[in-house]
């Protein structure tokens, strides 16, 4: 029986890259290993894997019954179902240890970088293993996507290293010109349905016994999501009642300008003052600078929350 390799629900590129890349690595280490992904792939990975042939991963909800590695998270609210009918081997990461626990000692690889490829580059060098041309194509691609092309705010020296020695790999040549072109392919709104949408990078978490959902939705120019907007901040909303949440906010995050509309719903909207200092008006607020979920939002939160 094979062992999987997972990311996170909703999965974003770095999450299925990062699965395709680990699955690769142990299988050349002897170790009989697949790559899996939880939810329909995003258009950007599709584009990804398409512009580097590269097949899309296995679907898997549940763990029972399965040796898996947890790549890109290690929450369990964002993790496979049953994932204590499984067996976990190990986790590679890049986000803050999340609450999933082991009987056993387990292989971890987490670092305080912007991607987990960033990880999985340095794992290859380790192991002394060639990384496949296709393969570090999509590595570099999850890198751009995840640190919005070197500006989001948890991008570091690290990342920008490994996609300069993975798009040498790869023969890629501008780096800038593709992390546009993914991103343009990720601001495409038309004919997508409004959940799919909200959901397309959205994960929730426990902020201090409160149920919390954070989206985001990142695109070139603000104004493409104009026509949509109101639509969006509906179905937070009916997300919100759906799951029980206390809170859903979604992040509309302006690539150019380097900010974030939030769009917010909330038993008690004084968390996002509490959180960044600006008191929302009909429901949003402006957060300039603010490009980063993991590091410069979900940190924010749990602050306001616990206080």
């Amino acid at each position: 029986m094979p062992v999987y390799v997972v990311g996170h629900k909703s999965p974003d590129t770095d999450s299925v890259c990062a699965a395709i890349a680990l699955a690769d690595l142990k299988s050349k280490l002897g170790l009989e290993t697949v790559p899996g992904v939880q939810g329909e792939l995003s258009p950007e990975s599709k584009f990804v894997l398409d512009k580097f042939g590269v097949d899309a991963p296995e679907a898997v909800a549940d763990a029972t019954d399965k040796q898996v590695f947890l790549v890109d998270h290690s929450d369990l609210s964002q993790s496979l179902d049953n994932l204590d009918k499984g067996e976990l081997l190990g986790i590679v990461d890049h986000h803050k240890i999340g609450d999933v626990t082991t009987p056993n000692p387990v292989e971890v690889w987490t670092w305080p970088v912007g991607c987990t490829c960033t990880v999985l580059k340095a794992m290859y060098d380790f192991y002394g293993v060639e990384i496949p041309k296709n393969i570090a194509g999509i590595m570099t691609c999850a890198i751009l996507s995840d640190t919005v092309i070197f500006k989001s705010a948890t991008c570091t020296d690290a990342d920008k290293q490994a996609a300069e020695a993975l798009a040498k790999v790869a023969g890629l040549g501008d780096l800038t010109e593709l992390g546009m072109e993914m991103f343009k392919v990720k601001s495409a709104i038309e004919g997508t349905p409004v959940r799919e949408l909200v959901k397309r990078d959205y994960k929730n978490f426990d902020m201090n016994g409160n149920k919390v959902g954070i989206g985001q939705l990142e695109v070139v120019d603000l104004s493409l999501l104009d026509s949509v907007k109101g639509d969006l901040a509906k179905d937070i909303q009916a997300l919100k009642d759906e799951d029980s949440n206390h809170s859903v906010f979604l992040l509309l995050t302006d690539i150019m300008k380097e900010g974030s509309e939030m769009l917010i719903v909330s038993d008690d909207a004084s968390v996002v003052e509490k959180a960044f200092g600006v008191k929302p008006v009909d429901g949003k607020a402006w957060l300039d600078g603010v490009m980063s979920r993991k590091k410069q939002v979900v940190p924010n939160f749990e602050k306001a929350f616990a206080s």
